[in-house]
C-alpha cells in the first residue's frame, strides 16, 4: 500500500471520530464525563465494549498464538479461556452490578470505603490504577510498535511521533465527553473491528477456494482446532483455562472501572444486566472467530509458501499489508487502530474518574458551588494521566529491557487478585470487619507471594505450570489475610 492511501484512511478514521465526539460529548460536565448522566443505550455499550474489551495486541497475538504449539493460546486452546469468560460475566451481571446500582456508584471501589474503611478504599483504587496504567501503558506500546514496523518505518516517521500522535488524539476525544463519548466511540471502533476480521477471513476463504461451509471444515480438519488439553501440569489445562477465564472476567471486568464505567451508564439494573449478558455472547463469538482466522493464516501462509516470521505476532501484520488486497489491508488497518485506540481511551476516561472520584473526592464536593474549578481538575487530571501513558510507552521503548516489560506486565496482572480477595470478603463475610489499617499490608503481600510462586513452580512442584489459575490463588490468598486481620462485628 501507498504512504499516502495510508495516510488517508488514517486521518479520514481519525476524523470520523472527531465528529462523532463532538456530537456525542453533551454539556462536558463532570456527570456527562463519569457515568454519560445515566443515559446510555445498553444494546451501544455492549456492543461497544468488544472493541473496548480487546486490544491492538490481542487483535495480532491470538490468531499468531494459533500456530505457536507451545504457547499457553497454541492452537484452539484460547476457546477454554473464552468459555469460562461467559460464566464469569454471569456472575457480574447477577451478584456485582446489581450491588453497584443500589449504592447508586460512580467509582465501584467506593463500596469499599463504605464497607471497610479509608485503607481498603485507597488500596482497592490503587491496585486498579497500577494494574491499568501499566497494562494500558503496555498494551499501546505494543500495538504502536506493530504499527511502527509496518506502517510509519515505510512513512519515516519516527516511534516517538507515532506515540505522541496516538496519545494525544486518544486524549483529544475523551477529553470533553468522557463515557458518553465512549459509548458511541467505542461502538464505532468495534464495528470497523468486526468487519476487518471478517473481511480478512473472506479473503482468505476467496484465496484457498472454499465458502462457508468448506472453511469450517478446513479449520475443523487442520492441525490447530484442538480445543481440549488434558494435562493438569500444563498451563493450558482445560480446567486451569476455564475456571481462570470465569475469574478473570469477574475481575478484570466486574471489579475493574475501566468496564464498568460503562455499564453503570446505563438508565437501571435491567439495561445494565441485559448490556452484559449480550456482551458476553458477542464477545464469544468474535473470539472464536480470532482463533479461527488464526488457523486460517497459517493455511494461508502454507498454501502460498510465506514463510512464517519469527515472532508469530507479526504473522497477521505482515500478511495483511503484504498480501493481501488492498481492501483487507486497509481494513486490517482500521480493525488494529479500532481496537488500540478503544481500549485505550476507556483506560484513560477510566483513571481519570477513579482517581478524581477516589482520591480527590469529588463526590464529597459540594458540586453546584465548584462545578468550574472541579471540572478544570478533571482536565488536569486528565492530561496528567495522558502524559504518563506516553512516559510510559518511552520508558517501554528505550529504557528496559524486554523481558522487563514482559514482566512488569505480568505483575500488573497479579494485582487484580487483591481485588478479586477484598470484594470476595465483603460480599461473603458479612458479619466481619476489618482492620482497616492492616488491610494494604495484605493486599501488597499476597501478589508478592503468587509472583514468587510463580518464578518457581516447576522446580518446586514437579514441572507444575501456573495458568490463569494463578488469579484465583491470589484472590484466596488475599481472603485469608483478609481474614486474619478481621474480627466478627458485634
Amino acid at each position: 500500500m501507498s504512504p499516502f492511501l495510508i495516510i488517508s484512511v488514517m486521518i479520514a478514521y481519525f476524523g470520523l471520530l472527531f465528529v462523532v465526539a463532538m456530537l456525542t460529548s453533551g454539556d462536558s460536565s463532570n456527570e456527562t464525563f463519569f457515568v454519560g448522566k445515566k443515559q446510555s443505550p445498553w444494546y451501544l455499550v455492549a456492543f461497544g465494549m468488544i472493541g473496548a474489551s480487546l486490544s491492538g495486541v490481542t487483535f495480532v497475538t491470538i490468531p499468531g498464538a494459533v500456530g505457536n504449539f507451545n504457547s499457553v493460546n497454541g492452537y484452539f486452546s484460547y476457546i477454554q479461556l473464552a468459555s469460562g469468560y461467559i460464566f464469569g460475566y454471569a456472575v457480574v451481571a447477577t451478584v456485582l452490578m446489581p450491588l453497584y446500582y443500589r449504592l447508586n456508584l460512580t467509582s465501584i471501589y467506593a463500596y469499599l470505603l463504605q464497607r471497610f474503611g479509608f485503607w481498603s478504599h485507597k488500596t482497592g483504587a490503587f491496585f486498579f490504577i497500577l494494574s491499568r496504567t501499566i497494562g494500558a501503558s503496555f498494551r499501546l506500546f505494543l500495538a504502536i510498535t506493530v504499527l511502527q514496523i509496518f506502517v510509519f518505518d515505510a512513512l519515516h516517521l519516527h516511534f516517538v511521533l507515532n506515540a505522541l500522535f496516538t496519545v494525544l488524539l486518544i486524549w483529544a476525544f475523551t477529553t470533553r465527553g468522557g463515557v458518553r463519548t465512549l459509548v458511541f466511540t467505542d461502538a464505532l471502533q468495534t464495528t470497523f473491528l468486526i468487519g476487518g476480521l471478517l473481511m480478512v477471513i473472506y479473503t482468505i476463504a476467496q484465496s484457498l477456494g472454499v465458502g462457508l461451509g468448506g472453511l469450517v471444515q478446513t479449520i475443523t480438519d487442520s492441525e490447530y482446532s484442538k480445543v481440549i488439553f488434558t494435562n493438569p501440569l500444563e498451563a493450558r489445562f482445560w480446567a486451569k483455562q476455564f475456571f481462570g477465564g470465569m475469574f478473570i472476567a469477574i475481575a478484570m471486568t466486574g471489579l475493574d472501572q475501566d468496564l464498568m464505567q460503562k455499564n453503570i451508564s446505563c438508565k437501571n439494573i435491567g439495561e445494565a444486566q441485559k448490556n452484559m449478558f449480550t456482551f458476553s455472547g458477542i464477545l464469544f463469538f468474535v473470539n472464536l472467530l480470532f482463533v479461527s482466522l488464526g488457523a486460517l493464516l497459517y493455511l494461508y501462509a502454507n498454501a502460498k509458501g510465506i514463510a512464517i516470521p519469527a515472532k508469530t505476532d507479526h504473522l497477521f501484520p505482515t500478511l495483511a499489508l503484504n498480501y493481501f488486497p488492498p481492501l483487507a489491508s486497509l481494513l486490517f488497518l482500521l480493525g488494529i487502530l479500532s481496537a488500540t485506540h478503544a481500549s485505550a481511551d476507556a483506560a484513560l476516561t477510566s483513571l481519570t474518574t477513579s482517581f478524581c472520584v477516589d482520591f480527590l473526592g469529588f463526590e464529597k464536593i459540594d458540586q453546584s458551588q465548584t462545578s468550574k474549578q472541579l471540572k478544570r481538575t478533571r482536565h488536569l487530571v486528565h492530561i496528567g494521566f495522558s502524559v504518563l501513558l506516553f512516559g510510559m510507552i518511552l520508558l517501554f521503548k528505550y529504557v528496559l529491557q524486554e523481558d522487563v516489560v514482559s514482566t512488569l506486565f505480568k505483575v500488573a496482572t497479579f494485582t487484580y487478585g487483591p481485588l478479586l480477595g477484598l470484594y470476595a470478603f465483603g460480599l461473603f463475610v458479612p458479619k466481619r470487619q476489618l482492620r482497616d489499617t492492616l488491610s494494604p499490608l495484605v493486599c501488597v503481600a499476597s501478589p508478592v507471594i503468587c509472583y514468587v510462586l510463580n518464578a518457581n513452580a516447576k522446580t518446586w512442584f514437579g514441572g507444575y505450570e501456573f495458568g490463569n489459575e494463578m488469579l484465583i490463588l491470589n484472590g484466596f490468598l488475599t481472603f485469608v489475610g483478609l481474614w486474619a486481620i478481621s474480627y466478627r462485628q458485634k
